[in-house]
């Protein structure tokens, strides 16, 4: 290869020389001319030419991170808590695809008393009380859909005493409502209360015949169903007012349709109707870790008949959670209603027992991210 560029060398000096005023190429083009020789004989690829060029896609896989400091960590999980209801506040939030929830919760109280030569006196007895509350709700944007299911039912067994029972309802609540401003919603709803078996009065009659009783299954049954407007700023605050309630009294038992009773104007009459005002107040007071106690009242004023005479219905539930499945409960329920007991009623109730939720508040509930994965910096 030296040899060859010495020679081309050597020639084109002689040209030049022979060739002066001739085109005539210089050492350097000379060298060129050899150097791109040598490369295409050693080099296979042909740069002239794309018809087979290739263009291979470069595939990237992101994988997002959103990076928080560990004090955010809470503004973005919420655990909602086991012993609190569905309510529209925490129903119409969830940031969830699911329309349907389901909530409950379920009671078993025990009490018992024994005796023994005690000198003060006393029977021995054993009583126990279950209770379930279970709602079923749908909600679709900022509308919603609740159905309320409570049972309750309570016997003591007293030595040398008939069996009699302590607590004794049902109450089925059927609630609608469409959100029209911040924590307010315009609401729709019906509710029927009634109980499941005979009821009598003791003190009259210790050891009672069923001709004895003073109420039954729908006797009485109460029917409301009404409209206006429901405040609920959060879980455990909420107020459904209803300038426009209707109110049924039903008595289905020809033996308690008399005249007095349950504001029956007449004997025979089987529905009693009034028209009014409903105003239902629900407020839980969380004392400590694990110690509530929940207000319910209840408050209905007839338009068409001594407005002034207001019906209250309140109760109280004191709650002690000494686990999961463990607790105290003492119930105070108190009831005025001019038209049936022109006087106070009141019946309060404890127990020690087994309580059990289950459903959407079991879980801890996380707002969707758009596929972003949280990254918890240290």
């Amino acid at each position: 290869m030296k040899f060859e560029i010495l020679a081309l060398i050597l020639i084109s000096t002689l040209a030049s020389a022979q060739n002066t005023g001739r085109d005539s190429l210089t050492t350097k083009q000379v060298i060129n001319i050899l150097s791109q020789k040598n490369w295409q004989q050693n080099v296979e690829v042909d740069i002239d030419s794309i018809s087979k060029l290739k263009i291979q896609p470069i595939r990237v896989k992101l994988t997002p991170n959103l990076i928080l400091k560990k004090n955010l960590l809470s503004e973005i999980v919420v655990e909602k808590a086991k012993d609190v209801p569905m309510t529209p506040y925490n129903l119409t939030r969830m940031n969830t695809n699911k329309k349907f929830f389901f909530w409950g919760k379920n009671n078993f109280l025990f009490n018992q008393s024994s005796f023994s030569h005690w000198n003060a006196g006393g029977n021995n007895n054993v009583g126990a009380i279950g209770r379930i509350n279970y709602n079923l709700s749908y909600k679709n944007v900022n509308s919603y859909l609740e159905n309320i299911l409570q049972l309750g039912y309570g016997i003591v067994i007293t030595e040398g005493e008939a069996v009699r029972k302590t607590d004794d309802y049902i109450s089925f609540t059927i609630n609608y409502g469409y959100g029209v401003e911040k924590n307010f919603y315009l609401s729709v709803g019906a509710q029927v209360i009634t109980q499941f078996t005979p009821g009598f009065n003791y003190k009259i009659t210790p050891k009672p015949h069923y001709s004895d009783r003073i109420s039954k299954f729908m006797a009485p049954g109460y029917i409301n169903a009404g409209m206006g407007v429901a405040y609920n700023p959060n879980e455990n605050f909420q107020v459904t007012f209803r300038p426009i309630n209707a109110r049924f009294t039903l008595i289905l038992d020809p033996h308690l349709q008399k005249a007095g009773l349950y504001g029956l104007e007449k004997d025979g009459q089987i529905l009693r109707k009034e028209l009014g005002a409903m105003m239902n107040i629900s407020y839980k007071l969380n004392i400590y870790k694990n110690i509530s106690y929940t207000n319910q009242l209840g408050l209905f004023s007839n338009y068409i008949s001594h407005p002034e005479r207001v019906d209250i219905n309140y109760e109280g539930m004191l709650n002690l959670k000494f686990n999961k499945f463990i607790n105290t409960v003492v119930n105070i329920n108190l009831l005025y209603d001019h038209d049936q007991v022109k006087r106070l009623q009141l019946k309060q109730t404890l127990g020690v027992g087994i309580s059990y939720d289950f459903g959407i508040n079991d879980k801890k509930l996380a707002p969707e991210t758009n596929g972003l994965k949280p990254f918890i910096a240290k």
